[in-house]
């Protein structure tokens, strides 16, 4: 047993400060929240207000479902293939006609499909207002609807109670008397705190939150969308932005849409002059039009890569499959494309990165007492029953270590009896109970309580003092406990301090640490407060270098410094919904791809901002629907699961762009030069049956090994486009290379169908060049699947087969021949034409991987060379030179101390070497 320190203490309690939310109100509202607390607003004042401030209701901003559907069809590619269907229809061309108009259709419903039920954020948080009230009108207490509640309103709030809105408490029970118990309120959802908070007089509390314990009464002084959570579905909808996919794949549209224009534009005119110059007697002017333009539609629909969207909406989809395998749900089929690319992950700490759950941590104990002394003496000064969560957390922690306490039906401990009891009481700040030993007949008193309540009650001690203050520096909440001496039931002694911390998941820290060896950086963001955020950040392995978010709002600092300090912040504490869209807005104005974890009300504006929206398990219907990714597994551990395969899908993604547009630079290179210099041209159901038997081959790519990198992935527009054109350009060569051996060597026919018409050529120059044409840009999807060589990662099984298996398919029809259709040319051309097609990737994949090897971001400055870029490459040689110079710094450094250790080594070496000689 430890001695009674007679001292008072000599240090001083630091008390950690609830962070509150408070609310603005202006002058003229705060002229009509003086209601008499007993008789409420009349109904002509609340008729009155009604008509003033609306329903307590948060509006809907609905869009019409036509247009929404329309919204698919725009697009640069969507565009240019809406023109070509307008086309065909205009030249009767009912074929392509119908194979263009299953083709825009099938997109946009995907799309349509996927983001269908994207709008129901503002229904989950509708959902989480309460329905019924109780409040003061004319004099009486009635039940009402809580839609109807205006600022002035007198409410009863009590314990179990939704929030119906923001209100003001007044400090008295419903029938008007002072209340002595304050308000215990659970506003995790909104603010991210997790601790239920005590609220008192003049406090004010949020719609939405709900009442732990406790009963008051008071004032709404806020409604609707003037709410805290009102707020939050305001940010939602105006959060409406194009996404990162659609940006990407837009991009990729608007070049090969301007290439394809351009030339197309190019080739119809030269038609035009041919034609019109070569027209004989009787010819109309309309048949020569709408010949040209039959010619450039099926040059201009194979062309384009039409599929291009379908494809890779199915490979996202059949990822998207592969997720929920692994308890992963995607609800925007584009998130699993944005996730691959996530560079920072903002993760929610409360119920995310941790527990949720008060849990017993380890004690300050005086001498002579132990941990399970601590925890049996809190037990039996602990309320039964009591709702409240510290309460909750010392029994349980009390129970699973003391043996005594295991298994028992009741709060009765066997051997003691309880005779008196005193509740927690906010005057006193503890608890007491007498404690009679029903074995030796003596009694003996415990207390437990705030701390500085507790030394005061042993008389005083500076080292326990200190010890609390230690724990509140370090953002865990104390319980101070005491007992007496038996039969001396004045004469206290402390037992020690309980220590309470809503502890890190078992896996959050492993995860974290994944992540960064993924190259994703994770920033915890709570709404608690500074001292708890670093704690936790400690325990789960992160740096503490945690911002207050009071910092993200300063009028004073520049955009470009407050989005510094986001990048090099470890974690934000002390947010509110307003912070963390401001924090995920400033990181994505860098460009900077953003994905945030959550599962609260004050989560969900951050979650629709962000790039990738992530909900948490158990998380609030609010935050579900605004998120893209739902996890159905506790904590982030399934987040690696989802970042590693939405990398795979993305590698395939990749590839086959990288394959779509090398192949439509090759097309449309071939036959722009092609047909200006040779006059040549091909039968259009043969350009028809490359697009579509090609892209309908590629679909299985969705089911290809991948190879996943170890960093967040980029589309790097600029290299795909210019890698393109190197193959497009290469396999061009190839192209004219068979035309020329054909025509020379073999004496194939390659006149003119321009000139003579296609009924007057021989069409096995036809069937070479489509053989060609199909099979050596197919084939070079093998070599686009990775940056280094195709050996390095084979393809699945199904994959090579199945673009093996099309390619056999297009040399039969050229070897074998159809009527009237293609022209045989034997097995002899197709089997070399497929042979050299084969050998031809190998050497394309050679010149790939030199291409990647040697590509540099400053390779593209000077290729590409525009204002933003340079300006950004600056900047990235000005962060390299100081992080040169900060290694060398530490190198120095290092050198140094390494020096100074040895010569101090050497120095007492030599003194003991002289010590020993002078013996």
């Amino acid at each position: 047993m430890s001695n009674v320190n007679d001292e008072k203490p000599k240090v001083e309690f630091e008390e950690q400060e609830h962070h509150e939310h408070k609310d603005d109100i202006p002058p003229e509202l705060e002229a009509l929240l003086h209601t008499d607390p007993l008789s409420g607003l009349t109904s002509a004042e609340h008729a009155e207000r009604l008509a003033k401030f609306g329903f307590n209701e948060i509006t809907e901003k609905k869009r019409n479902p036509f247009i929404h559907f329309l919204s698919f069809f725009t697009g640069s590619i969507a565009y240019l293939i809406e023109i070509s269907f307008i086309l065909t229809a205009v030249v009767q061309d009912w074929t392509n006609f119908g194979i263009i108009g299953g083709l825009l259709l099938i997109n946009a419903f995907i799309g349509w499909f996927e983001e269908a039920k994207a709008g129901a954020a503002i229904d989950a948080l509708k959902n989480t207002l309460a329905s019924k009230s109780r409040v003061w009108r004319d004099g009486k207490l009635v039940e009402v609807e809580s839609k109807s509640l205006v600022p002035g309103d007198v409410i009863v709030v009590r314990l179990g109670d939704i929030v119906p809105a923001d209100a003001r408490l007044l400090g008295i029970g419903v029938d008007g008397s002072a209340t002595e118990v304050d308000l215990l309120v659970d506003q995790s959802g909104l603010t991210g705190e997790s601790l239920p908070v005590n609220k008192n007089k003049d406090d004010t509390i949020y719609s939405s939150s709900i009442v732990k314990q406790g009963q008051m009464m008071a004032v709404v002084t806020k409604t609707a969308e003037n709410t805290f959570v009102g707020r939050a579905a305001n940010l939602i909808s105006i959060t409406n932005e194009q996404g990162h996919f659609q940006k990407i794949i837009n991009s990729i549209g608007n070049f090969l849409v301007l290439t394809t224009v351009v030339m197309v534009v190019i080739i119809l005119i030269y038609l035009l002059v041919r034609k019109f110059k070569r027209r004989t007697e009787g010819t109309k002017t309309s048949t020569i039009v709408l010949d040209s333009l039959r010619d450039v539609v099926v040059l201009t629909v194979a062309a384009i890569p039409v599929g291009l969207p379908t494809v890779l909406s199915v490979t996202m989809a059949v990822g998207s499959s592969q997720l929920a395998k692994r308890q992963v749900i995607v609800k925007r089929l584009t998130a699993v494309e944005e996730m691959a690319s996530v560079s920072i992950l903002c993760s929610d700490k409360t119920g995310t990165l941790t527990l949720n759950k008060l849990t017993f941590d380890e004690p300050y104990l005086k001498p002579g007492y132990s941990k399970e002394d601590l925890l049996f003496y809190s037990y039996l000064s602990a309320e039964p029953g009591a709702n409240d969560p510290i309460e909750f957390a010392v029994r349980t922690a009390a129970v699973a270590n003391v043996p005594i306490l295991q298994n028992l039906s009741d709060h009765t401990v066997p051997g003691y009896k309880v005779t008196s009891f005193l509740p927690f009481n906010p005057s006193t700040k503890m608890t007491q109970a007498t404690i009679l030993n029903t074995e030796t007949g003596q009694s003996f008193k415990v207390s437990k309580g705030a701390p500085q309540v507790i030394v005061k009650l042993v008389g005083g001690d500076n080292e326990a003092t200190e010890a609390v203050n230690s724990l509140a520096r370090r953002g865990l909440r104390a319980l101070g406990v005491a007992v007496t001496k038996l039969d001396e039931l004045d004469q206290w002694m402390l037992v020690g301090m309980i220590s309470l911390l809503d502890p890190p998941r078992p896996d959050s820290a492993d995860t974290i640490e994944k992540c960064h060896e993924m190259g994703v950086s994770v920033k915890m963001v709570t709404g608690d407060q500074l001292i708890i955020a670093k704690e936790v950040a400690h325990r789960l392995g992160m740096q503490r270098a945690i911002l207050d978010a009071s910092k993200l709002v300063d009028p004073d600092v520049s955009e470009e410094k407050l989005t510094d300090r986001c990048v090099h912040a470890d974690g934000f504490a002390q947010v509110i919904p307003e912070h963390k869209f401001r924090v995920v807005e400033l990181m994505q104005n860098r460009g900077i791809i953003v994905g945030m974890t959550g599962d609260g009300v004050n989560d969900a504006p951050a979650l629709k901002k962000a790039n990738v929206g992530i909900a948490v398990h158990d998380c609030t219907d609010a935050a579900r629907a605004a998120a893209d990714i739902v996890l159905l597994a506790p904590g982030l551990s399934t987040i690696i699961d989802g970042i590693l395969t939405s990398r795979a899908i993305f590698q395939r993604m990749r590839s086959y762009a990288l394959y779509r547009i090398t192949s439509t630079v090759h097309f449309l290179l071939f036959f722009f030069t092609i047909t200006l210099i040779m006059r040549w041209q091909m039968d259009p159901i043969l350009l028809i049956l490359i697009a579509v038997l090609n892209d309908a081959a590629t679909i299985v790519i969705a089911f290809d090994n991948a190879q996943i990198s170890q960093k967040p992935d980029k589309w790097r527009i600029g290299q795909l486009i210019t890698l393109s054109i190197i193959l497009g350009f290469f396999l061009c060569v190839l192209t004219y290379a068979v035309f020329f051996v054909a025509a020379r060597v073999f004496n194939i026919p390659d006149d003119s169908p321009i000139d003579l018409g296609f009924d007057d050529v021989d069409h096995q120059m036809q069937s070479i060049i489509y053989l060609n044409i199909s099979s050596a840009p197919h084939f070079t999807i093998f070599s686009t699947r990775l940056a280094g060589f195709f050996w390095e990662n084979l393809p699945s099984l199904v994959f090579f087969v199945a673009i093996i298996a099309t390619q056999i398919f297009a040399m039969l029809l050229v070897s074998i021949g159809i009527n009237d259709f293609i022209t045989k040319v034997g097995f002899g051309w197709g089997v070399s034409l497929l042979a050299i097609s084969l050998v031809y990737f190998v050497f394309l994949d050679v010149v790939k991987v030199y291409v990647m090897r040697y590509w540099s971001f400053e390779l593209t400055v000077r290729m590409f060379p525009t204002k933003a870029r340079r300006e950004k490459l600056a900047k990235m040689k000005v962060r390299a030179a100081i992080a040169h110079r900060a290694a060398h710094s530490i190198s120095k450094m290092r050198k140094a101390t390494i020096l100074a250790f040895a010569v101090t080594a050497l120095e007492d070496a030599g003194h003991v070497y002289k010590e020993r000689m002078h013996l």
